[in-house]
C-alpha cells in the first residue's frame, strides 16, 4: 500500500486568507497604470510578480516596476496574515501521523520575513519552506513541487498538493500529484477540472479523511 509522505501547501489563499488584500493592492495599481482595463486585478489573481510584469508592465510601463515592487514590499510588511480556518490543527494532525509538511510558494524571502515577524511560530508548523528563490521555473511549471518532493525523498504519488490559483493547480497536476483545491480564490466550479477534491477550509479535514481521499485515486 502506498504511503502518504508529504503535504505541500501554497501560501496565499491556502495557508493565509490574503487574496482579498492583494485584490485591494493590485486594484489600486491597475487603476493607476491600466485605467483602460477595469477589473484587471481579478484577471491577474494567482499570477507571479514576474508574470504580471511581463504581461502588463512591459514596454513603457517597465520603468515603473521598481516603484510597484517597493509599494508591494511595504504593503506586504503591514498585511494581516490570517490562517485559513482549521489549518493549524490540520497541520498538527498530519505531522503526528508522520506526514512531512512544506510551504511551496512563489513568494520571495523578503515576503516570508514579513510573515515570520507576524507569526514567529510559523516555521514550527512546517518541515520546510520553499520560496521563489528555490525554483528554476514558476508555476504552472511542476518544478517547485517536484523539488519539494525531492526534499523529502518522496515520489510524486506519495504527495498531496494544496492550491487555490489556476497556475498553482496546474503546477500540482503537472507534477502528477494528488491536488486539493481551495475555493478561497476561485469558485468550486472553476477549479473542479484541475483538482481531485475541493474544500473551502480545513475545519472538516484531518489525516484520516485526506488519506482516504488520496488512496481512492
Amino acid at each position: 500500500m502506498r504511503e502518504l509522505k508529504a503535504a505541500l501547501f501554497d501560501l496565499d489563499g491556502v495557508v493565509f486568507d490574503t487574496e482579498p488584500q492583494y485584490t485591494i493592492f493590485w486594484g489600486a495599481q491597475c487603476r493607476e497604470f491600466h485605467p483602460e482595463h477595469p477589473g484587471l486585478e481579478l484577471e491577474i489573481k494567482g499570477s507571479t510578480l514576474t508574470q504580471i510584469y511581463d504581461k502588463w508592465f512591459d514596454g513603457e510601463l517597465a520603468q515603473f516596476r521598481s516603484k510597484i515592487t517597493e509599494r508591494l514590499d511595504a504593503y506586504e510588511a503591514q498585511m494581516d496574515y490570517i490562517y485559513i480556518d482549521g489549518l493549524e490543527q490540520f497541520l498538527k494532525d498530519l505531522r503526528s501521523h508522520g506526514v512531512k509538511t512544506a510551504v511551496v510558494t512563489s513568494s520571495n524571502v523578503p515576503k516570508m520575513e514579513s510573515v515570520y515577524r507576524k507569526h514567529p511560530e510559523f516555521k514550527t508548523l512546517f518541515d520546510a519552506v520553499l520560496t521563489s528563490e528555490d525554483f528554476a521555473e514558476s508555476k504552472p511549471s511542476p518544478d517547485c513541487y517536484l523539488r519539494a518532493a525531492q526534499r523529502f525523498g518522496a515520489q510524486t504519488d506519495e504527495c498531496v498538493v494544496f492550491e487555490d490559483s489556476i497556475n498553482g493547480l496546474r503546477s500540482g497536476r503537472a507534477a502528477a500529484m494528488y491536488v486539493v483545491g481551495l475555493t478561497t480564490t476561485n469558485s468550486k466550479e472553476a477549479i473542479e477540472s484541475l483538482s481531485d477534491c475541493q474544500i473551502a477550509d480545513y475545519k472538516n479535514m484531518d489525516y484520516n479523511q485526506l488519506k482516504e481521499l488520496w488512496q481512492d485515486i
